[in-house]
């Protein structure tokens, strides 16, 4: 008996420090199993008389009772312990806001637009849209650019049949016939953006035969180049999140525009990195002027007394130097591997005040 007490003692101590349940079962296999312990013991009552058997018998089964009973409850425990450690690994705060799909991407052009749209409604502006497919009088002629004008020839344009009613047909160079529709349509003042999609016959590393430009359209009274310079100053400055970015107007010319001016911003090109900032150097950004008068006559606008300021730049440009991408064609390539490192999380909002985060 004082073998068999030994015996309990110790399984019961077994049981009770396992620290799992793979090791309980080795427990319970070394006490119960088909050669456990306690099974060894009960194989060997036949050498017994019928009274030693019975008596063994009883004490072997109170035991074999109790252990299993012990192995029971530290079963549960255990239980108990590996399931509270799973829940806590895997707890979900319901409470949170769902996550936003990282395999989506905001194009880094709509990003662009989106933060231009936000800057210039800041000042004013309103949105104007137009077609892609633009007859010859909206994106030349209106525009101070007649038949034999040679300006035609810098656009490269795509001609289209005519339409029905004979009029010639372009994929539109530029966002401007967005500018002489809204000077048809309505009344001055005037005070408009432009955003969306220009087409022209050049491909390389800086144009693509499809790009996308914004420009601006501001007609008032009294309206000169100061108000123009100031438009372009806090733009530039809010975009590229530079407060002292310096701007110069160098004369230019465009036809539908007098004066007109090309605009540079400040930058730096020391060690082969481009730097935007007040450092000496100046690279060119934009296109810029005083309405021409005789385009403000095209639209119906008497230029005695209304006069106003445009200006155009091509987004891509103002994306890749904001974000620093190197070649214009990866824009249009369709690369998940390049929009998942330039594109933008949906849930980011254009802000005035900081820059947003890929």
């Amino acid at each position: 008996m004082n073998i068999l007490d030994s015996l309990k003692a110790d399984l019961l101590a077994a049981a009770a420090a396992a620290p799992d349940l793979a090791a309980l079962e080795e427990v319970r296999v070394d006490a119960l199993g088909k050669k456990g312990r306690i099974t060894g013991l009960m194989k060997d009552m036949g050498s017994l008389t019928p009274d030693e058997r019975r008596e063994r018998g009883q004490a072997l089964n109170a035991v074999k009772e109790e252990i299993s009973q012990a192995l029971d409850a530290r079963r549960q425990v255990l239980k108990a312990e590996a399931l509270a450690q799973k829940l806590e690994a895997e707890r979900i705060d319901v409470s949170l806001p769902a996550r936003p799909e990282v395999e989506g991407r905001v194009h880094p052009i709509s990003q662009t637009v989106e933060e231009m749209i936000a800057i210039f409604a800041d000042m004013g502006f309103s949105v104007a849209e137009g077609p892609d497919i633009e007859t010859d009088f909206n994106n030349f002629t209106a525009l101070n650019i007649p038949p034999e004008h040679p300006a035609r020839q810098m656009h490269d344009t795509f001609y289209l049949p005519n339409g029905p009613d004979g009029g010639t047909r372009v994929l539109r160079t530029h966002t401007s016939p967005v500018q002489i529709r809204t000077m048809l349509a309505g009344e001055p003042p005037i005070r408009i953006i432009a955003p969306g999609r220009t087409y022209r016959s050049d491909y390389d590393q800086t144009h693509t035969p499809m790009f996308h430009q914004i420009e601006g359209l501001v007609i008032g009274e009294n309206i000169h180049m100061g108000h123009l310079k100031g438009t372009l100053l806090e733009f530039c400055r809010a975009f590229f999140q530079v407060d002292d970015l310096p701007l110069r107007f160098r004369p230019s010319f465009f036809p539908f525009t007098e004066p007109s001016a090309e605009v540079d911003i400040g930058c730096s090109r020391k060690g082969g990195e481009l730097k935007l900032g007040n450092y000496g150097d100046w690279l060119e950004i934009l296109g810029c002027g005083m309405v021409h008068p005789k385009v403000l006559e095209n639209c119906g606008i008497d230029s005695t007394r209304w006069q106003g300021f445009a200006f155009g730049m091509g987004i891509e440009r103002v994306a890749m130097l904001k974000y620093g991408i190197p070649d214009l064609r990866t824009f249009f390539e369709a690369d998940l591997r390049w929009l998942k490192h330039y594109g933008f999380v949906p849930l980011d909002v254009p802000s005035l005040a900081q820059g947003l985060t890929r």
